[in-house]
């Protein structure tokens, strides 16, 4: 055991870091979520990590992301989340992709090689990509749902996709993937506070994305660590 990992063998247990060590994880968008999705995977003794963005740091992602810093302006989030994570864990096994994920990409990249999926995209087109690989390729996924427009932490759970309500985007998502048969076994991280409608802005469309919610600063961290947690017990339990 790594020294930095002394309070995690405590309530992990050496045969628990061991698990950990030798799992894989796939983070899917290094934005506000997904940027600390991946810091708690990292810092919970995951030991092979693939991490996917084309996105560079935009002044208005310092809010929310993790990644962003006046500094870090223009910077590609794969660069500035990944040398961060080997900051963490100098002994992690860490693949970077900058891109964003095309259907074809996400078939590609989507494996059985990984024992967890996050999925901590914004846009709807692309998660569902990922969604629909994930279940082809029987790889288990977190999902995560929209976190804008929200300011109750106490309003965020997971469960099933067939379970989620409220949720704008969640209901989207149900819909495009009862097209595709998919109706159940996908965990969900999501809100049940009504979204602020007022916060919306429309967008050029670039990226699969059209419009957006205003977002605070806590929520993306939060939907994040929920994903994390979903993953980590898992892995622990190492269930099939």
């Amino acid at each position: 055991m790594a020294v930095w990992q002394e309070r995690a063998e405590l309530l992990f247990k050496e045969e628990g870091l061991e698990k950990l060590k030798n799992s894989h994880v796939l983070i899917v968008g290094l934005g506000g979520v997904g940027s600390f999705a991946a810091e708690f995977i990292a810092r919970a003794g995951v030991g092979k990590m693939t991490i996917v963005d084309g996105d560079t740091v935009d002044i208005t992602n310092i809010n929310r992301q993790l990644p962003a810093l006046h500094s870090t302006v223009g910077m590609h989030k794969v660069d500035i989340v990944g040398d961060r994570l080997m900051d963490i864990n100098p002994e992690l096994q860490l693949t970077r992709i900058n891109e964003f994920l095309s259907p074809e990409r996400t078939l590609e990249i989507v494996t059985k090689e990984f024992d967890y999926i996050m999925d901590c995209i914004d846009s709807v087109t692309p998660k569902i990509n990922l969604i629909i690989a994930a279940k082809r390729k029987k790889v288990k996924i977190v999902s995560n749902m929209g976190a804008g427009g929200k300011m109750s932490a106490s309003k965020v759970f997971v469960k099933d996709i067939s379970k989620t309500e409220v949720c704008p985007l969640a209901k989207q998502i149900r819909k495009r993937l009862k097209k595709e048969k998919i109706d159940k076994g996908i965990k969900a991280v999501f809100s049940t506070e009504e979204t602020d409608e007022t916060s919306l802005k429309l967008t050029d469309g670039k990226n699969y994305k059209k419009s957006f919610y205003g977002t605070n600063s806590w929520m993306p961290g939060l939907f994040g660590l929920y994903a994390a947690e979903t993953v980590v017990k898992h892995l622990l339990k190492n269930e099939k």
